[in-house]
Formats: C-alpha cells, sequence, structure tokens
C-alpha cells in the first residue's frame, strides 16, 4: 500500500481509499464478485431496495 501521510485530510483519504477499492474490485472474478455482494448486503453494506 502507498504511504500515507498523516497530515492528509479525511476527504483525501477516503478518495484514495475508494480508488484502490474501485482497482482491486475491477480484478475481480465473477464468483469473487458475488461472494463480495452476498458479504457485503449481509453485513447491510448494500441494500438493495
Amino acid at each position: 500500500m502507498a504511504y500515507m501521510n498523516k497530515y492528509q485530510s479525511d476527504d483525501y483519504r477516503r478518495d484514495e481509499l475508494i480508488r484502490i477499492i474501485e482497482h482491486s474490485v475491477e480484478k475481480l472474478t465473477l464468483a469473487e464478485l458475488e461472494a463480495l455482494y452476498y458479504d457485503m448486503t449481509t453485513k447491510s453494506y448494500i441494500n438493495d431496495n
């Protein structure tokens, strides 16, 4: 993981984490995406209403 400066703003850190997560998710297989989706829905991170 890239070096993180403790003086960076929370918004910058949040944006950077989103970019890292998006990049990682793009590489997942369908089965891995389905498992991630299931896990996130059971923990209420995703709501399909």
